[in-house]
């Protein structure tokens, strides 16, 4: 939570619970368990992400993303309770739900930009392949795209004026960005507010996406006409057509098959990483890192050796100073990147 140095909040995906660490220790009672509302069959549904809202000190405001029962993506509100441990699980608004058409491809993540303040959420295609119903080129639907709300403006949220469609005209009001498969996991540079996405490819290429923070929002990302740099399938350059925004980077999956998208680290436990962006893939276990230059990327490594092959790594953490946590689905671990031996 905003300025709590003490506790991290961990998410388990198929129990629906948000769960408390302090000291390295897992808290007994969870601070929130939504089981029964959420679908947690096994798959790519359950409960995604969790988004302080940026005033949380004062407000005791929270939002969390699932898949429901029906299957919908949902993004909904809660408060803390009396006791700073335990949500007030009768504090539930539902703020926006977005039926789904298939079981996969959700996304799910959602976050507070440090620049304008207001909700983002980035929602997959709506699943199957190949976006079979167009979600992601369509500017009507929600599914394929980057959200952006004013949860602060009205209830349950507003659309801010500087959406690119705010008016409605020419896509949803809600729409920020479009052309994604399926994000899964996205965040912004806590320094620059600069925007990274990392979006799962269908059968050849993998893609990081990124957002100055300065943008005026309505990038398309290319899917289903581009697969990163490619065109589906990973032949030609779809993703340089007039009109996307290409990748910032993107893979082969004859390297690794899923990406996870992660952090800029800004903590300053590893002053040699600063600035570096770190990602991974699911399958293969591997972890890159890079810098941004300019329109690309510089200094790309390989560390999957610092990672110490850490497998299922699902998704990236940050605590209050910016340091970077790892989570694997595999084992049901949370690890904390820490200096090598060799740095110190």
């Amino acid at each position: 939570a905003p300025g709590d140095g003490a506790r991290l909040f961990v998410l388990e995906q198929v129990s629906a619970r948000v769960l408390i660490v302090r000291g390295g220790e897992v808290s007994a009672t969870p601070f929130l368990d939504i089981n029964a509302k959420v679908s947690n069959d096994g798959g790519e549904r359950g409960l995604f992400s969790l988004a302080f809202h940026p005033d949380y000190a004062a407000n005791g405001l929270f939002f969390v993303c699932y898949s429901d029962n029906g299957g919908a993506t949902v993004i909904e509100r809660y408060r803390v309770s009396a006791n700073a441990d335990a949500a007030d699980p009768a504090s539930g608004l539902i703020v926006l739900a977005v039926a789904q058409p298939f079981a996969n491809h959700n996304g799910g993540m959602i976050a507070f930009s440090p620049v304008d303040g207001f909700l983002y959420a980035g929602l997959g295609d709506g699943g199957s392949a190949n976006d079979p119903e167009g979600n992601g080129q369509d500017r009507a639907a929600l599914l394929g795209k980057m959200l952006r709300i004013d949860v602060d403006g009205a209830a349950p949220y507003a659309i801010p004026a500087s959406n690119p469609f705010a008016d409605g005209v020419g896509g949803a009001p809600e729409i920020w960005a479009y052309g994604l498969r399926n994000p899964w996991r996205f965040s912004f540079d806590r320094e620059t507010g600069d925007l990274y996405i990392g979006d799962v490819g269908q059968g050849a290429r993998e893609e990081i996406d990124f957002q100055p923070f300065d943008s005026p929002g309505g990038e398309n990302y290319g899917w289903n006409i581009a697969e990163g740099f490619a065109c589906p399938g990973g032949e030609g350059a779809c993703g340089t057509n007039a009109g996307f925004t290409p990748p910032i980077h993107d893979y082969s999956q004859g390297i690794a098959r899923s990406v996870t998208g992660g952090y800029v680290y800004r903590g300053s436990a590893m002053p040699a990483e600063v600035g570096n962006y770190f990602f991974a893939d699911y399958v293969s276990g591997k972890v890159w890192s890079f810098r941004r230059d300019g329109t690309g990327v510089a200094d790309l490594r390989d560390r999957t050796a610092d990672f110490g092959g850490i497998e299922g790594i699902a998704s990236f953490g940050e605590d209050a100073d910016g340091e970077l946590y790892v989570l694997s689905l595999s084992s049901g671990e949370v690890f904390r990147l820490v200096p090598s031996l060799a740095a110190e």
